[in-house]
């Protein structure tokens, strides 16, 4: 089942369900992606649209354990340890000319924005528990004094 961006907005308490509607009636005689039309006609906070096209995506995306993955020495080399902190991402593998790449739904937005000006290939994304990522960038980037539970934390 598609959840729809404007329903995540009400449900979040960002729009209401007017403004919702007036958003999908000028949608519909604008083709302009929802989140454009929603910041332009009431101001909304761009953060407030970022955060629940994550949760949509996550809705979408594969979810995994990357406790369970063995990420290749050539992909984890493509990101420094600092950035896959920083970023929350841990590189998992190419398939085909595409690099998959693994996050959890609360740094999603942050990581999309750095794979996309940091990876020159395409990039699709899979979805983790904050925890279980935390524990796979501690294996694979080690950060000496600081636990998963602690990194896993959006920041």
């Amino acid at each position: 089942m598609h959840v729809r961006l404007g329903d995540l907005l009400v449900a979040r308490g960002v729009i209401s369900e007017d403004q919702r509607q007036r958003i999908l009636s000028v949608q519909a005689h604008s083709a302009r992606p929802f989140g454009v039309i929603a910041e332009r006609l009431f101001g909304i906070d761009p953060r407030g649209i970022e955060q629940a096209w994550a949760a949509q995506f996550a809705t979408l995306a594969e979810h995994i354990d990357p406790r369970q993955c063995w990420p290749t020495p050539e992909v984890l080399q493509l990101i420094e340890r600092r950035q896959a902190w920083q970023f929350r991402v841990l590189p998992l593998r190419y398939e085909d000319s595409e690099l998959i790449v693994c996050t959890a739904e609360p740094f999603l937005a942050r990581a999309l924005r750095f794979v996309g000006w940091r990876i020159a290939s395409p990039v699709s994304f899979v979805i983790a528990e904050p925890e279980a990522l935390g524990e796979s960038l501690s294996k694979w980037y080690a950060m000496a004094g600081l636990d998963a539970e602690t990194l896993a934390a959006p920041g």
